[in-house]
Order: C-alpha cells, then structure tokens, then sequence
C-alpha cells in the first residue's frame, strides 16, 4: 500500500498555539496514542476558528462540517511535552476546503505530525451542504481556489 505524503505551503499557515501531552493521551505503547491526537487536532482547529471570529454554527444554522481527516505521523509524542499545533487554509472550492496543521515539539524541534481536514459549509436546518459564504473567505485572501 503506497504512504500518505502530507506537504502544505509555509505561507498557508496563519495561526499557531500550544497543547501539552496529558498523561491520559498516552496509550499501550506509551505515547500519545491516535485517538488523542484527533482530539488535540480538534481543539487546534477550534481555537483556529475563534481567532478568526469564525463560529462553528452560526444563528442561521450553517455551520462547517468536517468531511475527511488525514493524518501521518513523524515521531512519538510523550506525557507533558509540550506541541505546537500551526493551522493553515487552502484548496478553497465552492463549498469548503482544507485545514491543514503542522505539529511540532518546539523543546527540540521535532516534526511530530501533519495533518489535513477537508470540510464543507453545511445548513443544518435544512440538512445540506451550502456555497462557502464569502465573509469566511475574504478572512483567507491568500488561499488559493480550486474552481
């Protein structure tokens, strides 16, 4: 089976913040197991979005909805390391686009993982996907765009 290669842009990256390892992410194999590390991608692409002024489920019901995640990692990650989740946006289509993250552990300057999650815009009164709205992309005007 051919490897998942994960490569973004370096000037897609526009926000960056830190989550530390707790002893509950640690697996079998001591180190921070998958399961958890989705969760710590979760939450940087949470804290992502807030920055941005960007709700995940706004008023009106449309909200973003994350379609695929991808994820290939590089290194282990231990309890109490500290790693630096950098997000980016890119592949912007009608619909949605990729958010991308490139975790580090600044203590020595591993590449732990990369990771990307596809997403779309998503009406959830009416159960359907929905053209991206142009207050989010005018956020990313360097983004480039697939259609």
């Amino acid at each position: 089976m051919a490897r998942l290669t994960l490569e973004f842009p370096e000037d897609q990256y526009c926000y960056s913040t830190q989550l530390t390892v707790r002893v509950t992410d640690i697996n079998g194999a001591n180190h921070l197991g998958n399961d958890s590390m989705i969760s710590m991608i979760s939450e940087a692409r949470a804290r992502f979005l807030y920055e941005f002024g960007i709700r995940e489920t706004d008023e009106d019901g449309t909200g973003i909805i994350i379609t695929d995640l991808a994820t290939t990692y590089r290194a282990e990650a231990h309890a109490r390391d500290q790693l630096l989740f950098e997000v980016g946006v890119m592949d912007f289509n009608r619909y949605g686009g990729d958010i991308t993250f490139r975790i580090t552990r600044p203590a020595d300057g591993t590449l732990v993982a990369m990771a990307k999650s596809g997403f779309v815009f998503f009406d959830y009164r009416q159960s359907k996907v929905v053209p991206m709205p142009d207050a989010f992309s005018a956020k990313f005007p360097k983004v480039n765009r697939l259609d």
